[in-house]
C-alpha cells in the first residue's frame, strides 16, 4: 500500500556515522523549533488573554488568544511555499538554517514584548506579527528537518529515520511543558503573570546556537545533490519552479495529504492547548496538574512514534496510518466523556489513549509525505501537505473548541468535531492507497 520511493541517488552511500549525525541534527532542529511554537500556545491558554486582550470576558480573552495562537497556522502555509520552493532549487540546508533563526528573533521578541497595561494597541498588534513570524519559521522548519532525516536514511529504514523529526513535537511539549512548570512552581501566581510566563520564551533563543552549528557541521542530502546535477542543465534553458509543477500536475495529492492529516494536527492541539484552558477554567482543575498529565502523555510518544514508523517501514505506511485515524474517529466521544469528569486520573486516561492513536499516526507520516513526491519538488509537495492540515486542523481547532463549548454548552461538539475531521482523513487515505495500488 506503500507510494513509490523516488529512485536512489547514483553518488556513494553516507556513512553510517554521517547518517546518525545528519539525523540527530535534523531532530534536534525539530525539537527546538516546536519547543518555541508549542510555548505559545500553552502562554495562550494561561495569561496572554489577560496581559493583552484585556477588554471583555474571561472567555473573549481566551477566544482572542487562540486566534492570534491561530494566525501562526496561517502563516505556515507561506513559510513551506517559500522554503519549498527555495529547499527544492537550492537546497534543504539553508532553509532549515533560515526557519531556526527565524523561529529564535520571534520567540525571543515575544519573551521581551510589553503588555497592553504598558503600550496600549500596539502590544497584541506586535504579538501577532511575531507569531506570524512563528508560524512562518515552523512552516519552513519541517520540509527541511524530514527531507535531511529521509533523505539520509538507509535503505528499508525511511520511516524510522521520518520518525526522530517527528519526535520533536512531544519533545517539544515535554520541555514546554517542564518549564512552564518550573516556571510556576518558583514564582507566585503574580509574580508568573508578570514575568515567569517570559522565561520558557527566552530559553526557546538558545535555537540560535543549533541553527549554527547545522549552518557550519552538516552537509547537504545525498538525494538533492542528485537532482540537482540531473536538472542543473535543464535550470539554464528553462528556470524550473516547484511550485508550479506541484500546482499543475500535483495538486489533487497536496489535497489528500493534508485531508488525511488534519484529524492528527486538531486532536494534538485540542489536548495540548484547549483541554488545558477547558480543564482549568471550565472544570476548575488545578494548572500545574493538567501539565503534568501533558507532560506524562507527551512522554509515551517518545516510544510510540519511533515504533509506529519502524512498522510502517515493514508493512506499509498507510497501513499503520488508517489504523491511527480509526482510533481517533472511535475515542472522539469517549475521551471527553472521560475528561469531563474533573478527575485527573480519567483526563489522563483519555488523554493517553488519544495520544497512542495521534502517535500511530504522526510516526510514518514524514516517510509517507517525502514518498509522495520525487526529490526536485518533495520539499515543496510534502510542506504544503503538512501545511494545509495545520491550518485546517491545528490552527483553528483550540478556537472552534471554544466556540464549539460556548455555542452547545457540551463537549460532545468538539467530539463531533474530531470524528468529522477523522472521517475526511480516511477517505483520503483510501484514495492515496488506490492511487499507490494502481501504479
Amino acid at each position: 500500500m506503500d507510494t513509490a520511493p523516488s529512485s536512489a541517488p547514483a553518488s556513494p552511500a553516507p556513512t553510517d556515522r554521517r547518517r546518525r549525525k545528519v539525523a540527530l541534527a535534523a531532530a534536534l532542529a525539530s525539537a527546538v523549533e516546536w519547543y518555541d511554537y508549542f510555548v505559545f500556545g500553552i502562554a495562550a491558554a494561561l495569561v496572554l488573554g489577560d496581559l493583552y486582550f484585556p477588554a471583555g470576558s474571561s472567555s473573549a480573552g481566551v477566544l482572542a488568544a487562540f486566534a492570534t495562537f491561530a494566525v501562526g497556522f496561517l502563516a505556515r502555509p507561506v513559510g513551506g511555499v517559500i522554503a519549498g520552493q527555495l529547499g527544492d532549487r537550492r537546497g534543504r540546508k539553508p532553509m532549515l538554517v533560515l526557519a531556526l533563526t527565524l523561529m529564535g528573533i520571534a520567540t525571543l521578541g515575544i519573551g521581551l514584548l510589553p503588555t497592553y497595561a504598558t503600550i496600549g494597541i500596539a502590544a497584541p498588534l506586535l504579538l501577532v506579527l511575531l507569531r506570524v513570524l512563528q508560524g512562518i519559521a515552523v512552516g519552513a522548519q519541517w520540509g527541511g528537518a524530514m527531507l535531511m532525516a529521509t533523505e539520509y536514511a538507509p535503505e528499508g529504514k525511511r520511516g524510522l529515520y521520518g520518525s526522530l523529526v517527528q519526535l520533536g513535537v512531544p519533545i517539544g511539549v515535554v520541555t514546554a511543558n517542564t518549564v512552564f512548570l518550573l516556571a510556576g512552581a518558583f514564582t507566585s501566581d503574580a509574580a508568573f503573570a508578570a514575568w515567569g510566563w517570559r522565561v520558557p520564551f527566552l530559553v526557546g533563543f538558545l535555537v540560535l546556537g543549533l541553527a549554527w552549528y547545522i549552518h557550519t557541521r552538516v552537509e547537504e542530502t545525498p538525494a538533492f545533490q542528485e537532482a540537482e546535477r540531473a536538472l542543473a542543465e535543464q535550470e539554464k534553458s528553462e528556470p524550473r519552479s516547484p511550485l508550479r509543477t506541484i500546482l499543475r500536475h500535483h495538486l489533487g495529492t497536496v489535497l489528500l495529504a493534508g485531508g488525511s492529516f488534519a484529524v492528527n494536527t486538531a486532536t494534538f492541539y485540542i489536548i495540548i492547548t484547549g483541554v488545558l484552558d477547558y480543564a482549568t477554567r471550565e472544570l476548575d482543575m488545578k494548572r500545574s496538574a493538567v501539565l503534568a498529565v501533558s507532560l506524562c502523555v507527551s512522554l509515551t510518544q517518545l516510544v510510540l512514534i519511533p515504533a509506529a514508523a519502524a512498522l510502517s517501514d515493514r508493512i506499509g505506511r498507510l497501513r499503520i496510518y488508517a489504523l491511527g485515524a480509526v482510533g481517533l474517529l472511535v475515542w472522539a466521544v469517549p475521551m471527553f466523556l472521560l475528561i469531563d469528569t474533573a478527575s485527573l486520573l480519567w483526563l489522563a486516561v483519555g488523554t493517553f489513549v488519544t495520544s497512542c492513536f495521534l502517535s500511530i499516526m504522526y510516526g510514518p507520516q514524514a516517510a509517507l509525505f517525502a514518498e509522495l513526491f520525487t526529490a526536485e519538488m518533495r520539499y515543496t509537495g510534502a510542506s504544503l501537505g503538512y501545511q494545509i492540515a495545520a491550518v485546517l486542523g491545528g490552527g483553528l481547532a483550540p478556537f472552534v473548541m471554544v466556540l464549539l463549548l460556548e455555542a452547545t454548552g457540551t463537549s460532545m461538539a468538539v467530539s463531533a468535531y474530531i470524528v468529522v475531521l477523522a472521517v475526511v482523513a480516511l477517505i483520503s487515505i483510501r484514495i492515496l492507497a488506490r492511487r499507490a495500488a494502481s501504479r
